[in-house]
């Protein structure tokens, strides 16, 4: 298992950040993107967004992270590199709480009930849908991306603590 940290470990790093990554786009612009559109709009471009997340691309970064970072921790644990597998275990413990349970009990609830909803042709209608939706979503979906920083940061950390080999040095 020893020679498996430094793969494990990449992987973890990469999955982490691509979640992060995700997450934080939303931030910093597709929200506030469709926030500046047309109500009727932002409704039907997150509908169709959401309707297409659920694919092969996403798939690893948002439920392979916990794995990946709890596997890098293991193989840390056996090679004898404690602070190093303390932090992919903190991480992956990080990252499932408040990235993936989260996403899961608030976020993906929330998209479900907006698919259902038939985009009123009223522009005053759709403004009041989409901004109890675009608020609540926004605030958890930060939360999401800040935990998400976090659980990085602790694998970049990791990433740190796991001695360079002999061959290295």
């Amino acid at each position: 298992m020893k020679h498996l940290v430094r793969p494990l470990a990449l992987v973890a790093l990469i999955l982490s950040g691509a979640i992060f990554g995700f997450f934080y786009a939303w931030v910093c612009s597709t929200m506030w993107g469709l926030d500046a559109a047309d109500p009727r709009v932002a409704i039907e471009a997150m509908q169709a967004m959401n309707a297409s997340v659920r694919n092969q691309a996403f798939a690893p970064a948002f439920f392979g992270t916990p794995l990946a970072l709890a596997l890098a921790g293991a193989a840390c644990w056996v090679a004898t590199h404690r602070r190093a597998a303390i932090a992919f275990g903190v991480a992956a413990l990080i990252y499932f709480v408040g990235g993936l349970l989260l996403t899961v009990n608030i976020n993906v609830p929330m998209n479900e009930a907006l698919a259902r909803v038939e985009v009123p042709v009223n522009r005053e209608a759709a403004a009041t849908i989409w901004r109890s939706y675009s608020e609540t979503w926004q605030f958890w979906n930060l939360t999401r991306t800040v935990i998400s920083g976090v659980a990085l940061a602790f694998c970049g950390w990791a990433l740190l603590a796991i001695p360079a080999s002999r061959r290295e040095a």
